[in-house]
């Protein structure tokens, strides 16, 4: 069985997607690859962003439920997601970036802390010890420092690292993290499931989810981890060149289209709008 290839998607909560997608899209530069629904509550938007080609483990997703108050991060909750960049200058054009379009940024070192505008931080709050065997026995994590562990496949790695937890509890909500997933093959998909369950964890059974599938579970300290297949992609339903430009629905969501294109609030699509602009 392969090692698992670092993160897949890391999925969290916002109160406004018109606003999620000016930021994500607009000022991050991410490609909105995939506008679709929660297929546990198909009156929801689920947001996909990722890199030009759609790649799993670039993956930024977003769950709208308009209006709902915005969360804080405690004790068993992700408060920090990190993106790697190539070099000390791609950290300048960032922190120049982020000023220019009214974000505040902190620079420490080699690092830059900024929050989206409900608040996500863009580290881990929880209670290391009791999940040290989970990652490393079970999902084959390395440790790389204290409570600091890897997960690297044959092409890709991810870190996930342990914060000391704020006192006051934390609160799900808009600008919070819903749960991080981690890169499987399809292949390894079912020894996964068999090799979690075996661990005590209690992984619920291989969900479909047309573009990838999925199990979930919550690792010791709360944190609600899903294991998501590298595949079938993205491009399963739409070409590579417009992903994100229609609401994409599954077909056994299909039924609901009309519905769900009268609840949902349309959407502007930065990369479509921009290639009308120049004719392309």
């Amino acid at each position: 069985m392969k090692k698992l290839d670092g993160i897949h998607h890391i999925s969290s909560i916002t109160a406004d997607a018109l606003g999620n997608v000016a930021f994500y899209a607009g000022v991050m530069g991410l490609r909105l690859v995939k506008k679709t629904v929660n297929q546990d509550d198909p009156t929801v938007y689920h947001l996909f962003y990722a890199d030009e080609n759609a790649s799993a483990g670039a993956d930024m997703t977003f769950f709208e439920y308009p209006g709902v108050a915005r969360g804080r991060a405690g004790a068993g909750m992700i408060h920090r997601i990190t993106f790697r960049v190539g070099s000390a200058e791609a950290l300048d054009f960032w922190q120049r970036r982020l000023a220019s379009a009214g974000v505040e940024a902190q620079r420490s070192g080699t690092r830059l802390l900024f929050a989206d505008p409900e608040g996500l931080g863009l580290e881990l709050t929880r209670i290391p010890d009791n999940s040290r065997n989970l990652l490393e026995d079970v999902l084959g994590f390395e440790a790389s420092g204290p409570d600091r562990y890897q997960s690297r496949g044959e092409k890709r790695g991810s870190f996930y690292i342990y914060d000391t937890a704020p006192e006051t509890r934390g609160v799900s909500g808009a600008g919070t993290v819903h749960h991080v997933a981690w890169s499987s093959t399809i292949e390894d998909h079912a020894a996964w499931r068999e090799k979690v369950a075996a661990a005590g964890a209690r992984p619920t059974p291989i969900i479909d989810r047309y573009y990838f599938r999925s199990i979930y579970f919550r690792e010791p300290s709360g944190v609600l981890f899903e294991i998501a297949t590298l595949g079938p992609g993205f491009a399963t339903d739409e070409p590579l060149e417009h992903l994100g430009e229609r609401i994409s629905l599954p077909p056994n969501f299909e039924h609901l289209r009309e519905q769900v294109e009268r609840t949902l609030t349309p959407l502007p699509n930065p990369r479509a709008a921009a290639r009308a602009s120049t004719g392309s």
